[in-house]
C-alpha cells in the first residue's frame, strides 16, 4: 500500500474527504519526523515505537561491483512493533 492508497482507504472508512486525510497524514508524518530528528521516541500504543539511532561509520560492500567501500556515520530510524500489531499479523 502506498500513500495514495492509504489516503483513499482512510477517507473511505472515516467519511472524511481525501484532502482532509492527506492534510492530516502529512501533518502526522512531519511531526513524527521532527520528533525523531530531535532524538525523541515516537510511541503509538498498540502499533509500535519509532526511535532514532546512531549508526557508526564502517566497512560496506557495493552490491553491484562487490567493491569494499567505507560507509559514513549516519542516523537512522528503528521501528519496534507493538503487541497489538503483532497480534494482528499472527
Amino acid at each position: 500500500m502506498n500513500k495514495a492508497e492509504l489516503i483513499a482507504a482512510v477517507s473511505e472508512s472515516s467519511g472524511l474527504s481525501a484532502g482532509q486525510v492527506r492534510t492530516a497524514l502529512d501533518s502526522i508524518l512531519q511531526t513524527m519526523s521532527a520528533a525523531l530528528a530531535a532524538g525523541e521516541e515516537v510511541r503509538l500504543v498498540g502499533f509500535g515505537s519509532f526511535t532514532s539511532a546512531f549508526r557508526p561509520a564502517g566497512p560496506a560492500r557495493n552490491p553491484r561491483t562487490g567493491e569494499a567501500v567505507r560507509r559514513p556515520a549516519s542516523r537512522t530510524v528503528r521501528f519496534r512493533a507493538g503487541e497489538g500489531l503483532r497480534r494482528a499479523l499472527n
